[in-house]
């Protein structure tokens, strides 16, 4: 065996049990959320600007 090619990858040394996907989890990341998120700060932050361009102004 080579030192390049470990039959195992990272070795379990305290016994921790193997980490399981949630149900209903494909892997693949859920960015609608990312974007609901990302879409309402942005309109906080312009009304943000706005409101104080109007009240100082």
């Amino acid at each position: 065996m080579s030192a390049t090619t470990p039959k195992d990858p990272l070795p379990n040394p305290m016994d921790h049990p193997d980490e399981q996907q949630p149900d209903g989890s494909d892997g693949s990341p859920k960015f609608g959320r990312l974007l609901i998120v990302l879409v309402i700060a942005v309109m906080m932050i312009v009304g943000i600007t706005f409101g104080s361009q109007a009240y100082f102004s």
